[in-house]
C-alpha cells in the first residue's frame, strides 16, 4: 500500500516532506534505492498527487480521518532478521498495504518511508495514511511473490503484485508490480521502508485518472 499510501502522504505530511522523485524503476521495489540529486517530480505530477490526496481526504469517512488504524496483535519480540521476516510474511498475508493491518512495533518510530514519488518519516504517519486509503479500495488484492533476507547488508526484500479498483465515480484500476526493501537497524527494527515499481511515478499516478471497468470482476 506504500505505493498508494505514498499518494496520501504528500498532503498528510508537512510541506517540507513534499519532495517527490520521479524515476523509472526496474520491476522490483528497492527500499534503499535513492534517486540522483536534483532529480524531482515535475510540478504537474506534484499537483496531481496533491489533488488526488485532498480528494480522498475530503471523501474519506470522518472516523477514518480522526482515528488511525492500529494493530491489535500481541507486541512482537523480534530479536533477529528471521523474526522480522516471519512477521512481515504474516503482514503480507493480511494484505497490509490494503487493509492497514500491520505490525507497527517492528518499525522504528522515525522509520523512513519512501517510493518513487515522495519520502517521509514516522510509522504513525504511515499508519494514518493507510487508514485514509482503505475505505476507497474495491476488490483489493496483494500477492506476495517472494520475500527473502540479505545476510551481508541486513535487509529484507519482498516482491509483490498489487491490484485494486478505487471507489471513485470512474472506478479506476490500480495495478502495480514492485518490491519493498526493509532496512534493519542494530535492534532489528525496520529503519527504512522503500519501494520501487515496474512503472514510473507518473504512470502510477496516471492510473488513478483512467476510466476503469464498469463491471464487477468475478
Amino acid at each position: 500500500m506504500v505505493a498508494m499510501a505514498a499518494i496520501s502522504t504528500s498532503v498528510a505530511s508537512s510541506p517540507s516532506s513534499l519532495l517527490p522523485n520521479v524515476r523509472r524503476r526496474a520491476p522490483s521495489f528497492r527500499c534503499s534505492s535513492t534517486p540522483p540529486d536534483g532529480e524531482r517530480a515535475a510540478p504537474l505530477l506534484q499537483l496531481a498527487v496533491g489533488g488526488v490526496t485532498e480528494l480522498l481526504r475530503v471523501l474519506s469517512p470522518k472516523k477514518q480521518r480522526d482515528v488511525s488504524r492500529t494493530s491489535e496483535h500481541v507486541p512482537s519480540s523480534a530479536s533477529s532478521a528471521d523474526d522480522v521476516l516471519r512477521i512481515l510474511r504474516a503482514d503480507y498475508h493480511r494484505a497490509y498495504f490494503l487493509t492497514g493491518d500491520f505490525t507497527s512495533d517492528i518499525y522504528a518510530e522515525d522509520c523512513l518511508f519512501e517510493d518513487p514519488t515522495i519520502k517521509f518519516r514516522g510509522r504513525d504517519q504511515y499508519s494514518q495514511n493507510l487508514g485514509l486509503l482503505v475505505p476507497f479500495f474495491d476488490q483489493p488484492s496483494l500477492r506476495l511473490e517472494k520475500i527473502e533476507k540479505n545476510y551481508e547488508v541486513n535487509f529484507i526484500l519482498a516482491s509483490w503484485t498489487l491490484r485494486t479498483y478505487l471507489k471513485l465515480p470512474w472506478r479506476p484500476l490500480i495495478s502495480i508490480k514492485g518490491s519493498t526493501t526493509y532496512d534493519l537497524g542494530k535492534d532489528f527494527k525496520i529503519i527504512r521502508h522503500a519501494e520501487s515499481w515496474n512503472v514510473s511515478a507518473l504512470e502510477a499516478v496516471g492510473q488513478i485518472f483512467k476510466l476503469g471497468s464498469a463491471e464487477i470482476d468475478e
